[in-house]
């Protein structure tokens, strides 16, 4: 079956960097357009515009600071500037700091919360209601290996994913047959951006042995966004087995 996103227009949080970016790419070489949402990540962002325009889509920015309830709520309003319909939602953003329960602050809490649940919980409950009579959407929330099999090592950052696991299963329920609802849940991926000498360290955890490639990440992602639609409410793993380690 070939997968593609021709025609559809797609938000994708958190698009500016790292996983983020490599997602919204993924879209755009699929044939949609994308709104590439943002943060504090402006030049990163039109960076990305700038590639997805060359491969001949359309890209529009979107800053927004998904801490904020009001400015969540809004982001797929303001979408209809861009297009009239949002075909797909992929929820990228988030907040990941190594914090034990000890440390873990309220505001740190807080913070992991309102960024990696309750923005999803908002944005999805905005594209639901956008979608027309007659159209289908897809969501795809991005979790984490973790998010499955909660340890001590960043704590809020885990217990705001597997909330956020438990919500795309509920959600897949509550939005059917209309909006699939999915999600993939990524291991060792890229390497961490401010600690070069983990990378040997969690490849040691991986039983696949390696990082992922950047194409089986993206693969997953169209699968979800462009295959058969039968499918919702499924966690994919896409971490080397870690999960099961």
């Amino acid at each position: 079956m070939e997968m593609t996103l021709d025609g559809k227009t797609i938000l994708v949080t958190g698009a500016a960097r790292r996983v983020g970016r490599m997602l919204a790419l993924a879209c755009a070489q699929a044939g949609a357009d994308v709104v590439l949402h943002y943060g504090n990540s402006g030049p990163e962002a039109a960076s990305v515009q700038k590639e997805i325009r060359a491969v001949g889509r359309q890209a529009w920015l979107l800053p927004s600071d998904l801490s904020n309830p009001e400015s969540a709520s809004s982001l797929i309003q303001q979408t209809r500037q861009f297009s009239p319909i949002l075909h797909g939602l992929v929820n990228s953003a988030a907040i990941f700091e190594p914090l034990t329960f000890q440390a873990t602050t309220l505001q740190a809490w807080e913070s992991h919360l309102s960024i990696n649940l309750t923005a999803p919980f908002l944005l999805s409950q905005a594209f639901a209601t956008q979608l027309p009579e007659g159209e289908t959407g897809r969501i795809v929330n991005i979790l984490d290996w973790r998010a499955l099999r909660p340890g001590t090592d960043h704590f809020p950052y885990t217990i705001s994913k597997a909330a956020l696991a438990a919500m795309t299963k509920s959600l897949a329920a509550a939005l059917a047959p209309r909006i699939k609802v999915n999600g993939l849940a990524l291991g060792a991926i890229l390497p961490p951006a401010d600690d070069p000498s983990a990378e040997e360290r969690v490849i040691r955890q991986v039983p696949a042995g390696r990082w992922a490639g950047a194409g089986e990440v993206e693969q997953a992602l169209l699968f979800l966004l462009a295959g058969p639609a039968y499918i919702t409410g499924e966690i994919i793993h896409i971490d080397g087995g870690r999960h099961l380690v």
